[in-house]
């Protein structure tokens, strides 16, 4: 098997599943009881997030744990300190995380509009500066496109909201960045920011936001007061290791890794269009993209279809999102492809456990089934 979906999901490192099982044997206690077994269990809460706040540079925000990109993303929008009627704004790129909070907010009376993507699925920052007015209160644009691997510049966009609206929140889905791009959340400046594990080579079910110091967020959940008052639940305390295991791990193979994967990338796509020619458009901006993510759209075949091929030859690709299907159809329209390229998105992620000679593998079984698809294609 050739697994080319790491922007859907990633393999478990072995450190971070030695840590969740070591963890789970021995931190079955519920870190918020009185008794000394639950005050260690706590401890080792407390070391991950400090763990985790140092590999993100978070300063003196903090980092709260939570079940995954998901909640983290809703925790924001629902949570975040708005005036009711006052403008929100959201990429239209963003992922259905994101995207459905926003339109259930603006049923409960919030302006909410949705700033254009560029064709490489990164947002338009000059028709977001547009947008941008003084009742603006909260703002939502993704670090890195999880369809594309275009890299907002989130520093920026920051500053251009704040220079309109200083009291607006911003918070930035960083779920297809961490781990793949260096992340310095003060030099960033957003007000929030999502986290996902199972991104990074962490298991599936944990997460984490990021509240900078003096941003006004109300919890999501409200029961006990685990996790500094900010998330009710039980912790759980393996899954939580096992995170910030993950997250270190990631922070100390970074350069080699980043490095590894866009070789990955850079062949595959060079061995695509060589192959291909016309007949492939890279919708991915190399020149400016996150390491791990090759999107393409081939001529005159669907991407669900041509990923079926590559399956039968044990290669393992994505059409967009994993976590929705009608995801897929409302971004193609987005990018504004032509007609004949437009349902032929097919999205290629790499790990550092892929390998040069899988890439020319899935280029050679990409370009027969894109040929084989086209041949058969009604005009």
């Amino acid at each position: 098997m050739i697994y080319l979906d790491n922007a859907a999901t990633t393999r478990v490192y072995e450190r971070a599943n030695r840590i969740l099982f070591e963890s789970g044997d021995k931190f079955y206690f519920n870190a918020s009881a009185l008794y000394a077994e639950a005050a260690e269990a706590d401890r080792a809460i407390t070391a991950a997030r400090r763990k985790l706040s140092d590999v993100l540079r978070a300063g003196g925000g903090e980092i709260y744990f939570t079940s995954g990109g998901t909640e983290s993303d809703n925790t924001a929008l629902f949570g975040a300190k708005k005036a009711k009627g006052s403008r929100i704004i959201v990429s239209e790129g963003e992922h259905d995380a994101v995207i459905n909070p926003a339109k259930q907010l603006a049923q409960q009376g919030y302006d909410v509009v949705f700033a254009p993507i560029k064709p490489d699925g990164g947002v338009d920052e000059e028709a977001f500066s547009k947008l941008l007015t003084p009742n603006t209160s909260l703002v939502s644009v993704m670090h890195v496109s999880n369809e594309t691997g275009a890299v907002n510049d989130i520093a920026r966009l920051v500053r251009m909201t704040k220079s309109v609206s200083p009291k607006a929140l911003f918070h930035s889905d960083g779920v297809q960045a961490f781990g793949k791009i260096k992340v310095d959340l003060r030099a960033l400046g957003a007000d929030m920011y999502s986290l996902s594990g199972h991104k990074i080579h962490a298991p599936k079910g944990i997460g984490a936001l990021y509240v900078a110091s003096g941003a006004s967020v109300k919890p999501l959940l409200f029961g006990g007061g685990q996790e500094l008052g900010f998330r009710s639940g039980t912790e759980n305390t393996p899954m939580i290791a096992a995170f910030a295991a993950a997250a270190e791990e990631s922070e100390e193979k970074f350069e080699e890794n980043y490095s590894k994967k866009r070789g990955l990338i850079e062949h595959l796509a060079k061995l695509l269009t060589n192959k291909l020619g016309e007949e492939v458009r890279l919708v991915t901006d190399l020149s400016s993209s996150a390491p791990h993510i090759l999107t393409v759209a081939f001529r005159g075949v669907r991407g669900e279809v041509l990923a079926h091929e590559l399956e039968k030859d044990g290669i393992l690709v994505g059409i967009g999102s994993a976590c929705s299907s009608h995801r897929e159809s409302r971004f193609k329209k987005l990018l504004g492809l032509p007609r004949e390229f437009a349902d032929g998105i097919v999205r290629f992620s790499v790990s550092e456990f892929n390998t040069d000679e899988e890439m020319v593998f899935a280029a050679k079984k990409a370009a027969e089934a894109a040929e084989k698809l086209s041949a058969v294609a009604p005009r």
